[in-house]
């Protein structure tokens, strides 16, 4: 799938078919599914690229201490851009 085609199935009322969990919480968060992306976060805590994923949302949600925590978790620098920005690296790391 290339960035084009998954920002395409935004307009789609279900993720697509075969997505990679992350892919599919990211895909639930920018469809406005805070919740539905918290959840798959929380499915497997302990996992690095998990733990990134909750942080990211915790930053989203704007409660920087427990952003702040999961990045620690996730043994990963505090992301200092643009939500977007943030988003869109994840969105293209499991691509």
């Amino acid at each position: 799938m290339t960035l084009e085609q998954f920002k395409a199935s935004l307009a789609e009322a279900q993720p697509p078919a075969g997505l990679h969990p992350i892919l599919k919480a990211l895909w639930h968060d920018a469809k406005g599914d805070w919740n539905g992306a918290h959840e798959i976060a929380q499915s497997r805590e302990g996992v690095q690229a998990y733990d990134r994923l909750h942080a990211y949302l915790h930053r989203r949600e704007g409660d920087q201490w427990n952003a702040g925590y999961w990045y620690r978790r996730a043994k990963a620098p505090v992301f200092t851009g643009s939500l977007e920005e943030e988003w869109q690296g994840l969105l293209e790391e499991y691509l």
